[in-house]
């Protein structure tokens, strides 16, 4: 049996892109300049927000879909359904590697929302895609993945390495 792949209502993701928009504001990036916002909806339907928090050293940066799945996860939230992010314009920019890898933690597949405004806040585009063809072949340990089939109620445990 395939994994169970993750849905969300047109009003939720309607929320969820809102909740990227109104935290990218508060981004912390004196360096790049790049803010980013991001959010995270849950199964249960709450939503968790996050922006990106550059450091100086660079490696302690904290990127905006990191942050809301901390925030997700401090709130003692686990599975979620869908992801926004929401960056600089003229094109949408998409998570990185890690934060791939750290959405993968808590989902075997979910939606990626993609937006970008202009100088204004204006959407001047839109894309989506699936968490899994975004990292076709996350890692994943062992027990970790038969995890997420129990919680989920999926099937078969076949690592995607």
């Amino acid at each position: 049996m395939a994994p169970r792949v993750s849905s969300a209502a047109p009003a939720d993701l309607r929320r969820l892109v809102a909740a990227a928009r109104a935290v990218r504001v508060n981004a912390h990036a004196p360096y790049s300049r790049y803010r980013v916002g991001a959010a995270v909806l849950t199964r249960g339907g709450n939503v968790y927000a996050g922006c990106n928090v550059e450091n100086a050293t660079y490696g302690a940066t904290l990127c905006a879909e990191r942050s809301a799945v901390a925030a997700m996860v401090a709130a003692g939230d686990r599975d979620p359904v869908a992801c926004a992010v929401v960056t600089a314009g003229p094109k949408p920019g998409a998570p990185c590697g890690i934060c791939r890898q750290v959405l993968a933690e808590f989902a075997l597949d979910l939606k990626v929302l993609l937006v970008a405004e202009d100088a204004r806040g204006r959407v001047v585009a839109r894309s989506s895609a699936r968490l899994a063809s975004l990292l076709p072949r996350a890692f994943r340990l062992g027990l970790h993945e038969a995890a997420l089939h129990r919680i989920r109620g999926s099937g078969s445990c076949a690592g995607g390495r």
